[in-house]
């Protein structure tokens, strides 16, 4: 043991010394009398029994392991339970060994003065150090903390509480708590009161001295983390959560703290955890290529599968900026361990797609290069047809040519029933994927929403209007999106390609879809502001091919839940490869006259859920006026506007 738990271990043997002769004298304990001597032998004999069985229990049960300054009841509770089991065990030996026996009720005095002395020496020097720190920190110094209110009286606010006012280098100071439990409303908990949270309770906080609401229910779903938000906001004061980082697990070993509230925390949903063992099992040991490898999908696709010990991972993109900055990244965290190549080119060319293939002959092929922007594109159709169409043929091609075992097409929410030249240009990259279900080659894609924070995403778009002061611009107040974090869409992207037969379509159950306006709204306020009135939101009307909703399902009566319950199978009858052929053909004839009408017209005739923007935004806004909440259903599509 090191000087400080020797030092204690020699304490507590000087507080069981003192409490041994204390009870003894008051006994006045004949069996250490013998002919009017003391017997000095047996004093020390069985003192040392005592000290044997209480600080060997004691060293047994870590005791000295802790730091007492910082102690809990935890820590206090397990010094009562080894002396209870030590004295058990004094009490059974000294019937066996009458020498070693003071008595039951010398022992048990005994015992119990010695614990006693021992928790009150203890709770003395924690209560000492917390009122030294405290006096060695100015008025003035207190006076630059952060004064909170706690939501939550339970054992992780008391917890928080205990530490901000133990730790003089916190930049908080706990004034109350908030709770809805009514056993602790009006009641104390470490010296702070216990309010209620009832309709008077903003109004008590902006009463009170209180900079920052910090809400410590980790548990909260997302619901409900959404409502305490709103709620707390409304007093003026910033809300923050004691919480893990967004997306993480309790199992993980990762420690709560105060952190921001982002705008992931605010999705009406709980962070969506995929089981990856299967995904670590599926990649270790393969050669990977992911195309498109260096935008925001494809690059957080590199980190994860990186992690997976996979015998290769290539980087295929032609943004060589891009591919550079996580090529660097990845090299100064796995260094040699990983073997990573980066690959500048084309999904258009098919020599360098050729050239690729058939020197690196890659187990697994995930697609994410993509022309994504959906104004972009309605203004450049045969671009979209030229990268995410003939694109994504020439990589399923040599995918199969080469014989990979799996091909993993990344798609979006808009290639149902689309209303844009992007969307289109997606559904027809599916029904390419689709239609090699006759292959060895395992094709699967994998569908889901917007991408919070991703590059051209709305995220970094509002967030740089409002760090110029705004306004911020939306299409439109109506508007609502499915939304899921970067992290959420590799994961489902991996566990797809790990878990995924031919032909399939995986679809991620996004939970409730989101009003852009009111995304905008809590996007301000995060940033300390007030909407409306410090930042502005501007509608500038809908863009050409834009419309109010996204669906993520074509069919929502087909969909199959899989073994985790938030991924669900969409089964579409697949086309052939002559019926796919043949709607490449129309394309291609249409690029030829590179009109973007002709293209449009021609999109129209081989994506038959191809659909007019103004047509589906007019039955949008009939059900959206119909239903009193704004709710829009998922099943709104093509066979209800039918």
């Amino acid at each position: 043991m090191d000087k400080r738990r020797v030092a204690l271990c020699g304490f507590d043997l000087l507080i069981l010394a003192v409490s041994y002769s204390v009870i003894l004298l008051c006994s006045m304990n004949s069996s250490l009398i013998l002919n009017g001597k003391f017997e000095l032998q047996i004093y020390t004999s069985r003192f040392f029994f005592l000290a044997i069985c209480i600080i060997g229990f004691r060293i047994c049960f870590k005791i000295y392991n802790h730091i007492w300054r910082y102690a809990g009841i935890s820590i206090y509770l397990r010094l009562i339970i080894s002396d209870f089991i030590a004295g058990l065990e004094i009490l059974l030996i000294g019937q066996l060994i009458p020498y070693l026996d003071l008595g039951l009720g010398i022992n048990l005095c005994v015992i119990s003065l010695n614990c006693l002395v021992s928790l009150s020496a203890r709770m003395l020097y924690q209560s000492q150090y917390a009122h030294h720190n405290a006096a060695q920190h100015t008025s003035a110094e207190q006076s630059h903390k952060m004064n909170v209110a706690i939501v939550g009286a339970g054992n992780v606010g008391a917890t928080l509480a205990q530490e901000l006012t133990r730790n003089p280098q916190s930049h908080y100071k706990p004034l109350c708590f908030i709770d809805l439990d009514k056993d602790k409303i009006g009641q104390k908990l470490n010296g702070l009161p216990v309010y209620a949270e009832d309709e008077h309770i903003v109004q008590r906080i902006q009463e009170m001295p209180i900079h920052e609401v910090v809400i410590a229910l980790p548990d909260l779903d997302g619901d409900n983390r959404k409502r305490l938000y709103d709620l707390y906001s409304q007093t003026g004061c910033k809300v923050k959560l004691y919480d893990y980082p967004f997306g993480e697990r309790k199992e993980q070993g990762i420690r709560n703290f105060i952190r921001d509230i982002k705008i992931e925390d605010l999705l009406s949903r709980d962070s969506i955890q995929l089981d990856n063992s299967s995904s670590e099992n599926y990649y270790k040991g393969k050669t990977v290529l992911v195309t498109g490898g260096g935008g925001s999908i494809g690059s957080e696709l590199c980190r994860q599968i990186a992690k997976m010990h996979p015998k290769k991972l290539i980087i295929f993109d032609i943004y060589e900026n891009n591919a550079y900055d996580v090529q660097q990244e990845l090299l100064l965290k796995y260094a040699s361990s990983l073997n990573l190549q980066v690959i500048i080119g084309s999904i258009r060319d098919i020599d360098r797609l050729e050239q690729v293939f058939s020197t690196e002959r890659p187990q697994v092929v995930i697609h994410a290069a993509a022309h994504k922007h959906v104004p972009l594109m309605e203004q450049n159709p045969v671009e979209a047809i030229k990268n995410n169409v003939f694109g994504t043929y020439n990589t399923v091609n040599m995918a199969e040519k080469y014989k990979a075992e799996k091909f993993v097409l990344i798609s979006t929410d808009k290639a149902v029933n689309p209303t844009n030249i992007m969307g289109a240009s997606k559904r027809l990259c599916e029904m390419i994927v689709q239609s090699r279900y006759d292959s060895k080659t395992q094709f699967v894609s994998v569908r889901f929403g917007n991408v919070l924070g991703s590059n051209g995403s709305v995220i970094p778009l509002f967030e740089k209007e409002i760090a110029q002061g705004g306004p911020i611009t939306i299409t439109d107040k109506r508007i609502i999106r499915y939304f899921m974090t970067i992290s959420e869409a590799s994961q489902l992207v991996l566990q797809a390609g790990a878990m995924a037969k031919k032909g399939e379509m995986f679809v991620l159950d996004m939970g409730k879809p989101v009003h852009i306006y009111e995304l905008a709204k809590n996007m301000i306020r995060l940033s300390g502001l007030v909407p409306e009135q410090d930042i502005q939101i501007v509608e500038i009307g809908l863009r050409p091919g834009e419309k109010l909703y996204e669906e993520l399902l074509i069919k929502s009566e087909e969909m199959v839940k899989t073994e985790n319950d938030r991924i669900l199978i969409e089964r579409d009858k697949p086309l052939t490869r002559a019926q796919v052929e043949e709607k490449l053909c129309i394309l291609n004839q249409a690029m030829q006259n590179a009109s973007n009408e002709i293209v449009k017209e021609a999109f129209q005739k081989v994506v038959p859920t191809f659909q007019n923007p103004d047509i589906v935004n007019a039955a949008a806004q009939l059900q959206m006026d119909s239903n009193a909440k704004g709710n829009l259903p998922v099943s709104i599509g093509t066979q209800k506007l039918a």
